[in-house]
């Protein structure tokens, strides 16, 4: 299988969820995206590293890692993000030291993190973004904020269990017209668990 390159748009608070975050990677050479579910700890990770002007007093533990693998030589190749099951992804590291390749497991959170710092790029196959992507209209890829409005706005009690595929996908359509990622990760995932 051949490898599609990602870059990171943007990290953003999610609406639903207290303390979690939404990565949005873009498909290099496409216009799919895919949103990817994260923790406060690693969505901080990601932006200071995203922000080069910022520099923490202390490293954390994403630059401890890379200080620690230059220190021996090590190098990260790429990140790839190959698998999702159950709304989870799974993510490969591939080191290089002494020209010799090996594959670690990772959480793709941390991955990207270590992926920005050794400016490894970043791929997933066909597969994941057929399953996890979305495409974003002309309007909703628009750089201003979506306001939400009642009528915008899902229901956060709404039990998605019981729409249809055809009013989950109108969800998911409202929720990136909101730039809600982590909600319409969480719809995307609802409509796989019936295929």
């Amino acid at each position: 299988m051949s490898l599609i390159r990602l870059t990171i748009n943007r990290v953003s608070y999610s609406q639903t969820h207290n303390g979690a975050y939404a990565l949005l990677l873009d498909e290099k050479d496409g216009e799919r995206k895919l949103p990817i579910v994260i923790g406060g700890f690693e969505a901080q990770s990601i932006a200071v590293a995203m922000e080069q002007e910022i520099r923490p007093p202390r490293p954390l533990t994403h630059d401890l890692f890379k200080n620690f693998s230059d220190c021996f030589e090590i190098k990260i190749k790429q990140v790839i993000i190959h698998k999702i099951v159950d709304g989870v992804f799974f993510s490969s590291l591939i080191c290089v030291r002494d020209k010799i390749e090996e594959i670690i497991d990772s959480r793709t959170s941390d991955a990207i993190a270590l992926a920005i710092r050794f400016n490894s790029p970043i791929f997933t196959y066909e597969n994941v973004l057929e399953k996890a992507g979305i495409i974003l209209t002309p309007d909703q890829n628009k750089n201003t904020k979506a306001k939400e409005t009642k009528k915008d706005t899902l229901s956060k009690k709404v039990d998605y269990t019981k729409l249809s595929i055809k009013q989950l996908e109108k969800a998911i359509a409202i929720a990136v017209k909101n730039e809600d990622y982590e909600l319409a990760a969480h719809l995307r995932d609802e409509i796989n668990k019936r295929k």
